[in-house]
């Protein structure tokens, strides 16, 4: 069971930073605004097929991401890395990003969805350097 407080974050956010690997092992990272569905713990984000982290995806399905509150306060920081796979998005998973962004439904869309396997949430507002962790049951 994820913890609420992972969730909540998550929720409260809409911009993730996407990282992915080329096929001779280059780094790249994206910034890219998400939907979550909760219940299918999936991040779901557009990105065309042509970007330089999107056509990365046929060959190299895992990805990592981190989702951060700005702060310069110590006691308020939070910050959530996670891991997963990414394919194509669903119906579904359309209709939630929509929800959550009304004004892509007139755009042409490539959804995506990255399948979260494992996070690990830090959290100074439970005391410093406070960490929570989750991983998928069969990652563990």
């Amino acid at each position: 069971m994820i913890d609420k407080r992972i969730s909540k974050f998550i929720g409260r956010h809409h911009v993730m930073t996407l990282a992915t690997l080329s096929e001779d092992g280059s780094p790249y990272c994206a910034n890219c605004f998400y939907a979550y569905d909760a219940e299918r713990n999936l991040l779901i984000f557009t990105s065309d097929i042509s970007t330089r982290h999107a056509s990365r995806f046929d060959t190299h399905t895992r990805v990592a991401a981190s989702i951060v509150l700005e702060t310069r306060i110590v006691g308020r920081i939070e910050g959530l890395q996670l891991c997963g796979s990414v394919s194509r998005a669903d119906a579904a998973a359309k209709r939630r990003y929509i929800a959550r962004f009304p004004y892509a439904a007139a755009a042409p869309l490539t959804l995506w969805a990255i399948e979260i396997d494992y996070m690990k949430f830090t959290d100074n507002t439970l005391g410093f350097g406070k960490k929570l962790i989750w991983q998928k049951e069969s990652q563990q």
